[in-house]
C-alpha cells in the first residue's frame, strides 16, 4: 500500500500562481495547484513552491481542461452568444429557453431562477485514491477543507434531463466573459462557459451563455426560489 503524500512549503506562496505549461491537480476554473513539470509518481512540485510526495499518476487532459484560448475560440465560431439576466428571463418565459444552472447543487438549493435545471459541472472530490489524497492535502495546505473536481457525469446527466435541440442558459455565480477588455484581452473563463463549450463540443446547437451570472440576476432583483 503506498505512503500517504506529504506536502511541505518550499517558498512563500500565491494562490494564484502562473499557470503556463503546467499540469493541473485537480479541476477548477477558478483555483488551480499545478505542477511545474511532468508527474510521474513520487515528488510533485507546485509553481508556488508547493511539494506533495505521492505515488498517484495524474491521468490525461480532458476538454474541460482545455486552455481558455482554445475553448473561447470554438465557443465564438459555434456562435455561442451571452445574454443579460433580463433578456435571459424573457427568453425563458416567451421562447421556452432553459436555464441549466452549473453551480453546485447546495448553491442552486439556496437560491434559482425559476424553472432552472441544475447539473453541477464540478463536485466535491469524492474517491479516495492516492490522487486525491493528494489533491485533498493540497488543498488542505490552504485552508480549504471541500476541494472540487470535474463532475464525470455532467453531460450524461445533461443529456437525460435537456434534449440537443432545446435552446439553453448555461448559468453559473460570477458568469465570465467571452468579451475582450484591455485587462481581459481574451475575456474571462467561468464554469458556464466551460460548461457551454462542452455543450457544443457533444452536439448541443443552441447554446447561450448568461453574462454576469446569477450574481447579476439576483442583483437585478429577478425571480427567484429556494429548495428545503
Amino acid at each position: 500500500m503506498s505512503a500517504l503524500p506529504s506536502i511541505s512549503p518550499q517558498s512563500s506562496s500565491s494562490l494564484y500562481p502562473n499557470f503556463s505549461n503546467t499540469i493541473p491537480i485537480h479541476s477548477s476554473p477558478f483555483f488551480n495547484i499545478r505542477s511545474t513539470g511532468p508527474f510521474k509518481g513520487g515528488c510533485l512540485r507546485t509553481s508556488s513552491g508547493l511539494k506533495v510526495l505521492c505515488t498517484a499518476t495524474k491521468t490525461a487532459k480532458t476538454p474541460a481542461e482545455e486552455e481558455w484560448k482554445v475553448k473561447r475560440e470554438l465557443l465564438l465560431q459555434k456562435k455561442v452568444r451571452s445574454v443579460e439576466p433580463k433578456e435571459a428571463l424573457r427568453l425563458q418565459k416567451e421562447n421556452n429557453f432553459v436555464i441549466l444552472d452549473v453551480r453546485p447543487e447546495a448553491e442552486f438549493k439556496e437560491a434559482h431562477p425559476p424553472g432552472a435545471i441544475n447539473v453541477q459541472i464540478y463536485r466535491l472530490i469524492k474517491e479516495w485514491t492516492a490522487w486525491d489524497i493528494a489533491r485533498r492535502a493540497a488543498f488542505a495546505f490552504f485552508g480549504i477543507f471541500a476541494g472540487t473536481e470535474e463532475n464525470p457525469e455532467f453531460l450524461q446527466l445533461v443529456e437525460s434531463k435537456i434534449d440537443k435541440s432545446a435552446k439553453i442558459i448555461v448559468a453559473c455565480s460570477a458568469g465570465g466573459t467571452m468579451k475582450p477588455s484591455q485587462n481581459l484581452p481574451e475575456g474571462q473563463q467561468s464554469r458556464s462557459l466551460i460548461a457551454a463549450y462542452l455543450l457544443v463540443l457533444n452536439g448541443y446547437t443552441n447554446v447561450f451563455h448568461l453574462e454576469g451570472g446569477l450574481y447579476r440576476w439576483f442583483k437585478e432583483d429577478l425571480p427567484g426560489e429556494s429548495e428545503e
